[in-house]
């Protein structure tokens, strides 16, 4: 396929007196393009930088200090059984370790905000909760479920993803995973 792309942009290029470097650029470019699907699913994993918070224009309260801190990310929606499960968890969580260097911040996909706001006031989380409006936040990230955790070391890389909520399993997982990256140096 890649090869059919080159010939396209040589035998096009040549007779409109495309430059042979521009060329070249173009045939990379589309090479790139054309492979991208196959080598990449676009979700975020262990290992790779997560999106700035501060730049996904979330909604309602203000974002904790984040650098330099483990952080734990955690997409839920209302409508969400196993999110509604999970929050307790995450509250236990957020006590245990918020003193150590822990930062909790719950990302709502809800697009309408009174299911938000009405889940948020039953759940009473003592982390920090924002609303992904524009659902830029999770197309970025690509969440593969709901809920979705993401564990982010101090240096920004996600470092344990754990999709879905499986009770005191799940919440025992996190811990591990949590004093790990903790007891790790900067």
């Amino acid at each position: 396929m890649w090869y059919q792309l080159e010939r396209n942009v040589k035998n096009s290029s040549a007779s409109h007196g495309v430059p042979l470097a521009l060329r070249n650029v173009l045939v990379v470019l589309l090479v790139t393009i054309s492979v991208w699907p196959l080598t990449a699913d676009g979700q975020v994993h262990a290992g790779d930088m997560f999106p700035e918070l501060n730049q996904a224009n979330l909604a309602k309260h203000d974002l904790p200090e984040t650098a330099g801190r483990v952080v734990l990310v955690d997409f839920w929606a209302s409508w969400c059984g196993p999110c509604k499960v999970s929050f307790p968890a995450l509250a236990r969580l957020h006590s245990e370790f918020g003193g150590r260097g822990l930062v909790v911040v719950g990302v709502s996909v809800d697009e309408k905000e009174a299911a938000y706001s009405a889940f948020v006031k039953k759940m009473q989380p003592p982390f920090a909760v924002v609303r992904d409006q524009e659902q830029k936040l999770v197309r970025a990230v690509k969440v593969p479920t709901m809920p979705t955790s993401y564990l982010i070391g101090r240096n920004g890389r996600v470092r344990f993803v754990h999709s879905g909520f499986h009770g005191s399993a799940s919440e025992d997982e996190l811990r591990r995973n949590i004093e790990a990256l903790l007891a790790e140096k900067n």
